[in-house]
């Protein structure tokens, strides 16, 4: 019995194999949802009692708040089952671009609410094997409901792309504030660096490790302060996190010779100089990665906290530490940070600073936030910082917002041809992932709150204002 039981098994058809492993994916998601609803749902109903016992209501207004609360979960549950789709939104402008799809500005027709639309290919996605980091990212922007996350309300996909509908954070990102100013001050570093720390330790709560925080994934809401953003897609950089893609290119300078020779300054413009170009490239930069991700041996979340160093460095020197004409010779010199990690004697930078800065860029058993987080936060550069209230301060620079749809601290980008299917269709043959579509199940995605807040848009986005 067992000989004749095994045969079907091992002469089974990897179609078949397939849509076994379709069906069951599709069962298990249906019944997960279902028990995750009713999580939710409840734990709104907590929160409700609680906020309202801390408010000290009276009976009669408990009432009225249950009811309104009741009529709010109806309407979810029936713009749950609404399809979302790009027909709701209206594109207004292209505000970023990456190697496996783009951002756009959008506003949503029936709330007139304004957010940052990130497209995929999926075409894309199946041919580089990103569908994990898709996963991972929609997964963590489902999970951190955070100050210190960007939001996503909805998530939802057509045969050809992926779309997550985020919150608009119309300060735009680090990487073109540090490119706009020479370097910052200490005091808008300690700033900056202070909420960034607090930003990742948020995400380790959760238990992601972030792996590609850099200036680009850092964005400014529209008072300036910070919200961490792409885990782990649309910048091409997952390339960079494979030591072999440097290691096997020859076509690398022989030497680093003009660029080490050049002074911090003539650096510094090099460095802004080739900047946009590495951040929208399929290539991208491992400037700001930790030598262990490079490894075989494995890396934890403190790979982050190296990240950070870099970027410290970078705001207060004006370009990151390993920087080289090519990415190559880049990861050559993370790798050999022992020798490479060095301060120009020109810019003139504090003890404390430069101490935190190598206390972030040395070997992992070494690298402070082991511990915990509260390493990082005793640490003497960050003294005087307001921990539990940061965020309600004014930020180190303040952020001009001129209306609802401001887009002055983004690039310009020229429109693409990204949301038109003729276009899209021919580049992609449809056969390559129509059968391969299953992979994406259960990406869609509706947020309470982005549903039930019909028209409340914060003072700020109100033009004008």
């Amino acid at each position: 019995m067992a000989m004749t039981g095994s045969t079907p098994c091992s002469s089974m058809s990897n179609h078949t194999k397939e849509r076994v492993t379709m069906t069951k994916v599709t069962l298990e998601n249906f019944y997960s949802n279902l028990i995750a609803q009713h999580e939710e749902r409840e734990m709104r109903q907590k929160k409700l009692e609680k906020v309202m016992e801390e408010e000290g209501l009276k009976d009669e207004e408990k009432r009225l708040r249950r009811s309104a609360h009741a009529r709010k979960e109806t309407e979810f549950l029936r713009l749950k089952r609404t399809r979302l789709g790009l027909e709701d939104f209206e594109s207004l402008k292209v505000i970023g671009r990456g190697a496996f799809g783009e951002v756009r500005l959008v506003q949503k027709k029936d709330t007139g609410h304004v957010y940052a639309m990130k497209i995929l290919r999926k075409a894309d996605m199946l041919e580089k094997e990103q569908v994990g980091h898709i996963r991972a990212e929609r997964d963590i922007l489902v999970e951190a409901d955070s100050l210190w996350v960007v939001k996503m309300f909805y998530s939802f996909q057509d045969k050809l792309n992926l779309y997550l509908i985020m919150e608009f954070l119309p300060g735009g990102d680090m990487m073109t504030l540090l490119m706009k100013k020479d370097t910052l001050t200490e005091e808008e570093t300690q700033f900056y660096i202070a909420e960034t720390v607090l930003a990742i330790d948020s995400i380790h709560q959760l238990g992601f490790i972030h792996r590609d925080i850099k200036p680009d994934n850092l964005l400014l809401d529209s008072k300036g302060h910070v919200k961490l953003s792409d885990f782990g897609l649309c910048t091409g950089l997952k390339k960079a996190h494979r030591t072999e893609f440097y290691r096997n290119l020859n076509h690398s300078l022989p030497s680093d010779f003009t660029f080490q020779n050049m002074n911090s300054k003539r650096k510094a413009e090099t460095w802004k100089r080739n900047r946009r170009q590495l951040a929208f490239s399929t290539v991208g930069t491992p400037d700001y990665i930790a030598p262990e991700v490079f490894m075989q041996t494995g890396y934890n979340k403190l790979c982050d906290w190296w990240s950070l160093g870099v970027i410290m460095y970078e705001m207060l020197i004006g370009y990151p530490p390993f920087c080289s004409e090519t990415p190559q010779e880049t990861y050559k010199k993370v790798m050999n940070w022992k020798e490479t990690l060095t301060f120009p004697p020109e810019v003139p930078i504090s003890e404390k600073a430069k101490d935190l800065i190598l206390r972030f860029c040395c070997e992992w058993e070494h690298r402070i936030g082991a511990p915990g987080v509260e390493e990082i936060k005793s640490n003497p550069f960050f003294e005087g910082v307001d921990w539990e209230h940061i965020r309600e301060r004014p930020a180190a620079i303040s952020i001009e917002i001129r209306s609802i749809d401001d887009t002055s601290n983004f690039d310009e980008f020229p429109e693409s041809d990204i949301l038109k299917p003729t276009v899209a269709t021919s580049n992609h043959p449809e056969t390559d992932y129509k059968n391969k579509d299953w992979v994406f199940i259960n990406y869609t995605y509706k947020r309470f709150e982005g549903l039930t807040a019909r028209g409340a848009i914060p003072s700020y986005m109100k033009a004008g204002k």
